[in-house]
């Protein structure tokens, strides 16, 4: 049976092939034209919502909080934004790498191919909703979260992620992928006032975000998605489950393999978010106060070692007494930079004024000035360390000084009279000197001291009467410790690099020969118990009344300076240099270093001789200008050394004693208090009296010559 062909009424069927052929080429043209014409109505759409929404505010991005690095980078103190959030500056280099591999697999895998939105991934999402009635993935890239970052808001409506969108692809048309992804480092937030993985990293790990944990970088990824509410120190267990998602995600995409992640799942979350660092407080808020428009303040301080030295003086401190601080400054000496600065025992101990910078606090330096005037001696050729010296009673003018033992030793050697920081032997040779030529010294290595009265120096500059600060001291010994080649001291890269840069000639302290005579004898001083000597070159010394004890000293790279005290200035019984501020600049060396630089070889021109093979003029130290006792002097009248007059003396208990010292006076010698004689002193210099309560007292005493002396103190 013949069949019948069938047509349809409303579109007629034809058998033509080349008719077929040029409906479908017309079919796809029309496509074709409707899909440019979808593509050039969404252009001129984002591009006429580009010109109504203006620029993105990249610039939000670049307020940070302010902070104070170390020379390597690592964060010393910094200081929240004025919204109070912390914002610390980092790079895609300064970050685990592991961490950007496990953001991109997890957050936007095809971050560094998209022009800022991804269709791919828009598309993704939306079968996944359609499929699971829930939103199971979202299509936001990490450009558009930085574009909802920058502009502060969250709309999870469609015209939000359309206005999120358009501001990613005006990021991607104005930035590269890495200052975007720097961005997004920056602004991220992980719960509270943390914003970047860096604050994320300090607060929650307490380290910088360079070497993480498979763990903790995967922590750091999962965070940012719902900070609020999965913050381990308030939801542990939210952020628990929330890492081992991205565990699983790195697992499965291959940035990490199976055992990383079971091993990585098994790492303890933190529970507490830790407190930012606040290392060399002092000298971190003076940089601020010098530049503060400066976000990002570099110094040349070493992290590791002002930490090291922060806790040493805090730990001798509390061991020394209440009220006592400590200051340290330790000085790479090639360059001058210092690698710490600790101002303080504890910058928030209000009881022992912590906050104070005791390194540019002006105090008497005590007998620590002592090397320079025999150096000059050296300089000038007055004198050799070989040459013979009197330490015997001495009179120039009105001023008799003393040595600190209250005794006299004799003929020594210049040498002896150093290491054992004879004071009559250096005032005798400052006398020689002339007191002004040592301040000159000084004001040319770039030290300007603090001189009492009408300005005059006086003899007493040999013991410490006059002002100077730690980094005054530390200056001085850094130009001993360069062969008496004097240089500033410096914070900062730029000054460093500044200073090395200029190639006039450096002033001049000593001269290499006076500085090494110098060195050599400092060498061998004696150390405190239980240090080795020999290794480092140092000196110490008591300002008057025991208000200061110092120690500073070198070896053949660093220099480090101590300072012990109580900042407003009372004095302490007992406190010496040697005894208090020592064995802390030992310890400092030792937490620098375990091992000591040898020192510089002796310079052409030094004469290593004995006394007896000295050339005539150098055997023996005479000065003209000196005028002897002949008997006054050895029975000079007593004096009560300590407690000064007029001063506070801190009783540190009920039942401890107070230690009243005299000098000169024929023994025995009579103590009173208010008028009563103290018992059981057995007539000596050096008492222990038990105080019956607290204020104002009179302290006298009487030698065998019926001869007096009176102060008066309170008692605190």
């Amino acid at each position: 049976m013949q069949s019948m062909q069938k047509t349809s009424p409303l579109r007629p069927r034809t058998s033509d092939p080349a008719q077929r052929a040029g409906s479908r080429r017309s079919g796809d043209f029309t496509l074709l034209k409707w899909a440019a014409g979808l593509c050039l109505l969404l252009i001129a759409t984002l591009a006429t919502a580009m010109l109504v929404m203006g620029p993105p505010p990249i610039a939000r991005g670049e307020h940070i909080s302010t902070s104070v690095v170390d020379r390597h980078g690592q964060l010393l103190r910094a200081f929240t934004t004025p919204e109070g959030r912390w914002r610390l500056p980092v790079g895609p280099q300064e970050v685990d790498q592991r961490y950007l591999a496990m953001l991109f697999a997890f957050e936007d895998r095809r971050f560094k191919g998209h022009v800022g939105a991804d269709p791919i991934a828009f598309v993704r999402a939306a079968c996944q909703f359609v499929r699971h009635r829930r939103l199971v993935s979202g299509g936001s890239t990490l450009t558009m979260q930085v574009a909802r970052l920058l502009e502060g808001e969250h709309e999870r409506t469609p015209q939000g992620k359309f206005r999120q969108v358009v501001r990613a692809l005006q990021l991607e048309m104005a930035l590269s992928k890495d200052e975007i992804l720097r961005l997004y480092l920056r602004l991220a937030p992980f719960g509270g006032n943390l914003e970047g993985v860096r604050a994320a990293s300090i607060a929650y790990f307490g380290k910088e975000p360079r070497r993480l944990s498979v763990g903790e970088a995967a922590l750091l990824v999962a965070l940012p998605q719902a900070p609020g509410l999965r913050r381990p120190d308030r939801f542990h267990e939210a952020a628990r489950k929330a890492r081992d998602r991205v565990l699983a995600r790195a697992a499965e995409t291959g940035v990490i393999t199976a055992d990383e992640a079971q091993r990585a799942s098994r790492e303890a979350v933190p529970r507490q978010r830790a407190e930012f660092p606040k290392l060399a407080a002092h000298l971190a808020e003076a940089e601020i106060v010098r530049r503060p428009n400066v976000a990002v303040h570099r110094l040349t301080v070493d992290r590791d070692i002002q930490a090291a030295l922060e806790n040493l003086a805090r730990g001798h401190a509390r061991a020394l007494g209440e009220k006592l601080s400590t200051a340290i400054l330790a000085v790479d000496h090639r360059t001058g930079e210092v690698i710490a600065h600790v101002g303080s025992s504890d910058y928030f101990d209000e009881k022992r004024l912590g906050a104070i910078d005791m390194t540019a606090a002006v105090r008497s330096p005590g007998s620590t000035l002592k090397p320079f005037i025999y150096g000059l001696g050296f300089e000038g050729g007055l004198a050799h360390p070989e040459t013979l010296i009197e330490d015997k009673p001495v009179r120039f003018g009105g001023y008799t000084p003393r040595n600190f033992d209250d005794d006299f030793h004799g003929t020594v050697t210049i040498r002896e009279a150093l290491a054992q920081s004879l004071n009559i032997p250096s005032v005798k040779v400052l006398n020689a000197l002339g007191p002004p030529r040592l301040i000159a010294r000084f004001k040319r290595a770039g030290i300007n001291p603090v001189l009492p009265g009408d300005g005059e120096p006086t003899l007493a500059v040999a013991l410490g009467g006059l002002g100077m600060r730690l980094s005054d001291l530390a200056q001085l010994y850094v130009a001993l410790a360069r062969g008496g080649e004097a240089v500033p001291l410096v914070h900062t890269p730029d000054a460093s690099a500044q200073a090395l840069g200029d190639k006039r000639v450096r002033p001049r302290l000593l001269s290499p020969v006076a500085a090494w005579y110098v060195s050599d004898i400092l060498k061998d001083a004696p150390p405190p118990a239980n240090a080795k000597g020999g290794r480092i070159a140092y000196k110490t010394g008591t300002s008057y009344g025991y208000r200061d004890a110092w120690a500073v000293g070198y070896d053949g790279r660093h220099t480090v300076a101590v300072w012990v005290g109580r900042a407003d200035g009372a004095s302490t019984a007992g406190l010496t240099g040697r005894a208090a501020a020592a064995p802390i600049l030992f310890d400092a060396f030792q937490r620098i270093s375990p091992t000591r630089a040898p020192m510089a070889a002796s310079p052409s021109g030094v004469l290593k001789a004995s006394g007896a093979t000295l050339p005539q003029p150098l055997k023996r130290f005479t000065d003209a200008n000196e005028e002897r006792s002949a008997g006054a002097f050895l029975d000079p009248p007593v004096l009560i050394a300590f407690p000064p007059d007029r001063s506070e003396v801190e009783v540190a208990g009920d039942d401890v004693p107070v230690v009243l010292k005299a000098e000169g006076g024929a023994l025995p010698l009579t103590w009173l208090v208010d008028g009563a004689p103290i018992p059981d002193t057995k007539g000596a210099r050096v008492i222990e009296w038990q105080p019956d309560g607290r204020g104002f007292v009179r302290l006298s005493v009487i030698d065998a010559k019926g001869r007096a002396d009176r102060v008066t103190v309170r008692l605190r």
